[in-house]
């Protein structure tokens, strides 16, 4: 969310709130991406809020909700208020149950059966989701359009296309079973709290191979999860960080160091296999960072 839109969101936010009877005399942002997320005090709540073109808020909700009836390990709506979306002044504004991080990192063998139960709890669900098809046909949207992605080279912009084509293929061809997937169940979206590991963030949910949620978690976790198709993960991952590099190269995008990303993102595409997580390209290329920050 542009900086000029943060304090417009936190006022709706903090108004609706008190509207809905939370006591609200501070709001902490949290995040500021696509979305912005706030921690309201002292009600202890989470908000989150978008322009109201944004739609994916009503399907997070209704997704919360048929979690919660699982008893899947999953961000929870604030139960003080109706379960809803709420408009105000241009935005929109959802509530949830805030959780205090409790640990910096989740062991391998929790974070993977903490999955493993979500994954097991999106198969009772139904509910109309994208395709992970559809999302990579966002990357490949913007591979196709110079004016969106000005700065990528041709032959670069070629290679993630041939890639994207002949990755979606041998997906396909692999004819795994299919079902509700978080999307991008990496370790930013998930929450170690008292009650053990909880997924954030719903509005990634599509339909897909569980190899393709896989995709995006650690190494370590992967070896606490049954039954992976490894020739299919390896094709995932490399798909995964195929979309992530198109997504960098975005002239809008907004990711801090996000050329710096594309770029190396590139290069370990040209490395060829074996394909690292994106949770492994994640931290190194954040190491680098910091590298270069102090530096």
């Amino acid at each position: 969310m542009q900086a000029t839109d943060v304090s417009h969101a936190v006022a709706a936010a903090r108004s609706t709130a008190s509207a809905l009877g939370l006591t609200v005399d501070d709001a902490v942002v949290l995040q500021n991406s696509n979305k912005l997320t706030l921690r309201l005090l002292p009600c202890d709540t989470l908000a989150r809020v978008a322009p109201l073109a944004d739609q994916v808020l009503q399907f997070e909700v209704e997704l919360a909700g048929l979690l919660a009836e699982t008893g899947s390990p999953a961000a929870a709506l604030e139960p003080r208020v109706p379960p809803h979306v709420y408009e105000r002044d241009g935005f929109a504004v959802t509530f949830w149950t805030y959780h205090a991080s409790v640990m910096p990192d989740i062991a391998p063998v929790e974070y993977a059966r903490s999955l493993r139960r979500l994954h097991i709890g999106m198969r009772q669900i139904e509910i109309a989701t994208p395709h992970f098809t559809d999302r990579v046909a966002e990357a490949e949207r913007l591979l196709a359009n110079r004016h969106l992605t000005p700065e990528l080279a041709d032959v670069d912009r070629e290679l993630l296309r041939s890639m994207l084509k002949s990755l979606i293929r041998t997906i396909i061809d692999c004819a795994a079973a299919e079902q509700l997937l978080h999307g991008e169940p990496h370790p930013g979206n998930v929450l170690s709290t008292r009650f053990g590991p909880l997924f954030i963030d719903l509005e990634t949910c599509c339909r897909g191979p569980v190899e393709f949620d896989l995709a995006h978690v650690p190494d370590a976790v992967i070896e606490h999860y049954p039954d992976v198709d490894q020739a299919l993960l390896s094709a995932c991952r490399a798909l995964v960080l195929v979309m992530v590099a198109a997504w960098r190269w975005d002239a809008g995008d907004q990711f801090p160091n996000g050329r710096h990303w594309a770029g190396q993102l590139i290069r370990t595409l040209r490395q060829g296999p074996p394909w690292p997580s994106l949770d492994a390209m994640t931290r190194r290329l954040a190491g680098e960072s910091r590298d270069q920050a102090g530096t």
